[in-house]
């Protein structure tokens, strides 16, 4: 198995009908023999504990999708699926820090506490702002537990999209810090899409307003004006637009990203949203049904308050592909001083 150089981050790649295909988005040096290994074991075992964390509650889309997809593949007699919030402030974010250093020691943090408490056997990353960072965390170098980032899977599909209609166009939607770092255009460049069919767009604040309401006036006021700026920077209006959601929270909003695209008179072609197709290698068709049923248990630990009308809000939208997600958030565990972080601003 090749990881290449600073290749850490497990690189989507599917279970087939004919047989297993690794799946590595996001992998740790230290953790590589072990990866090669054991991966295949995984999904042996009777019993698997996984972690989902975000800089926020973007990542429950995945999780709710992985609680429903475990379920009825049946591969595993019982599943415990823990998200991890590694936001470190209410009043603060990893996009508000003023140093990419800031935010890989706080996230090495969260990440340090989340193996000591949860124990998972896999980490899945479910936040671009937080994957762009993960070659470089240290405990990302040390572990040898597998850690995915979703960054490769959003390029691949994105790059798969281009190439397959050579006149369309993509717009990269993202937060601060994911368009920054600018690793989805870089991996795109490298795939062969040339840089003049690529528009990165950052969308400040965006983040914030979808977790309070993903249907609501402000949110849709907000989308449309990200939508506007990078639409004024596309050469040829005209053509097909494929617009990349490189933020787990955005397809919450997808309904509005869509109208957003249609009163601007603009020809989408698609959402590109990795959230779903990054997960494929959950549920191998060659380990379904191993168990007559699959116990599932879901739990939400986070070390900031989730506001009521936050949880209502996403809990709404979750309900709908897993009731046993939207649960956990009701229900989340409120832990403060869960990891450290304000010593590390220093």
């Amino acid at each position: 198995m090749r990881c290449g150089r600073r290749r850490k981050a497990i690189r989507a790649e599917a279970w087939a009908s004919a047989g297993l295909l690794l799946f590595l988005c996001g992998l740790s040096r230290a953790g590589a023999a072990r990866m090669e290994a054991d991966w295949p074991n995984l999904f042996t075992r009777d019993k698997v504990t996984i972690a989902v964390t975000d800089s926020g509650l973007g990542g429950l889309s995945v999780m709710a999708e992985a609680a429903a997809r475990l379920r009825a593949a049946r591969s595993f007699r019982s599943v415990d699926l823990v998200f991890w919030n590694s936001l470190f402030s209410n009043d603060s974010g990893y996009n508000s820090l003023e140093t990419r250093r800031q935010r890989i020691l706080v996230f090495d943090s969260s990440l340090r506490r989340l193996a000591a408490e949860v124990k998972p056997d896999l980490i899945l990353v479910a936040c671009n702002t937080l994957s762009v960072l993960l070659d470089d965390v240290p405990f990302v170098r040390e572990t040898n537990i597998p850690i995915a980032g979703i960054i490769e899977a959003g390029a691949a599909q994105m790059a798969e999209a281009l190439k397959a209609e050579p006149r369309a166009v993509g717009l990269l939607f993202g937060t601060k810090t994911t368009i920054a770092e600018g690793v989805h255009l870089q991996k795109l460049i490298a795939s062969g899409i040339d840089a003049s069919r690529l528009t990165p767009q950052p969308c400040p604040n965006l983040v914030g307003r979808i977790e309070e309401d993903w249907r609501g006036k402000e949110t849709e006021r907000l989308i449309s004006s990200f939508v506007a700026e990078a639409a004024e920077r596309l050469a040829d209006p005209t053509a097909p637009v494929y617009a990349a959601l490189f933020c787990t929270h955005f397809g919450y909003a997808a309904e509005l990203w869509e109208r957003a695209f249609a009163s601007r008179g603009l020809r989408l072609a698609g959402l590109v949203n990795p959230n779903s197709r990054w997960i494929d290698f959950l549920d191998p068709p060659e380990r379904k049904n191993r168990f007559r049923r699959s116990r599932l248990r879901t739990r939400v630990i986070s070390m900031v308050e989730i506001p009521a009308g936050v949880r209502t809000s996403l809990g709404e939208w979750l309900e709908k592909i897993s009731p046993e997600t939207a649960a956990a958030l009701r229900k989340y565990r409120l832990a403060p001083g869960l990891f450290e972080w304000a010593s590390l601003l220093k």
